[in-house]
């Protein structure tokens, strides 16, 4: 029995399926409807079609809040408790303050339990990017590799994970201020889908201006045989996440899994979570792989 736990932030959307099938656990990140707090755990308390239809009202006020250091010391605590090392991958802190929060936790903790291992990396990553680096993270786990040897290769390889996406819904990047009203109209008229990717310090940065999200797409298709390892002859997993636009994502995942015959397995769609998609709103479409290092 491994002497260590698999930990994430549940915005690394992937399924609650996903997360129990393969031992891994999660701590909840929060959002607040119109005053209402809900925790972000993977669609159990509030689906995501019924999330998506709630925040599509204007009047809807929507918000996140990260976990904080007392919930990541509860969080921690039952776990070495019981005698285990911690390895916990956090969503970027390019994109979140919950990486500081949990250094702080650990510090905390190593004085009452400093027999343990407690290793938190900043993944500099985001949905279902960390889920590709959990993925990786719970086979070698169970091909029998230690701790250390996982905090290693995380810290050596996450930069090599590779995340684009686009949205073809502006109202949310209007609402949340990131362009302006103007901007936005001008951009729904004219069907611009704005193409972004995570940078080597796991920061947003829009990258292309692209008009109608079918030209979108094969962007990040061209995107992936530029980036992945091996180019077209890529033979690492393929991950996408979509905020309420399933249609979409499956075109693009038909599109993958067309033009990259060695894939292993099929691409595998997730849902953009509570959290992540209170930013983007519906009508996010991201892409993971890994490729070459991510620069700036």
């Amino acid at each position: 029995m491994n002497k260590y736990i698999l930990s994430c932030c549940s915005t690394f959307d992937m399924s609650r399926k996903y997360f129990e099938q393969r031992n891994i656990n999660f701590v909840c990140f929060h959002y607040t409807l119109n005053g209402t707090q809900y925790p972000d755990d993977l669609g159990k308390t509030m689906p995501f079609e019924k999330f998506y239809d709630t925040i599509r009202n204007k009047n809807v006020k929507v918000s996140t809040s990260q976990v904080n250091v007392d919930e990541f010391i509860n969080y921690f605590t039952p776990f070495l408790e019981k005698g285990k090392d911690i390895l916990h991958i956090s969503l970027s802190s390019g994109l979140s303050g919950a990486y500081s929060s949990a250094i702080i936790a650990k510090n905390e903790l190593m004085k009452k339990f400093p027999e343990r291992k407690i290793y938190i990396v900043d993944s500099l990553s985001g949905s279902s990017g960390g889920g590709l680096i959990m993925d990786k993270l719970a086979d070698m786990r169970d091909s029998g590799s230690d701790i250390d040897e996982l905090y290693n290769w995380t810290e050596e390889n996450k930069l090599k994970l590779h995340h684009w996406f686009f949205s073809s819904d502006l109202s949310f990047y209007i609402r949340g201020g990131r362009i302006s009203k103007a901007s936005g109209f001008i951009g729904t008229i004219l069907k611009i889908c704005p193409v972004l990717n995570v940078n080597n310090k796991g920061r947003l940065i829009p990258r292309l201006k692209i008009r109608t999200k079918e030209k979108a797409i094969d962007e990040l298709v061209s995107k992936m045989e530029i980036h992945a390892q091996n180019g077209i002859n890529y033979s690492g997993k393929c991950f996408i996440s979509n905020s309420n636009c399933y249609e979409d994502a499956k075109i693009l995942a038909e599109k993958i899994e067309h033009k990259f015959k060695n894939l292993n397995g099929k691409v595998v769609i997730n849902s953009v979570g509570t959290t992540l998609g209170s930013h983007t709103g519906p009508g996010t479409v991201a892409l993971f792989f890994w490729g070459d290092e991510r620069t700036n």
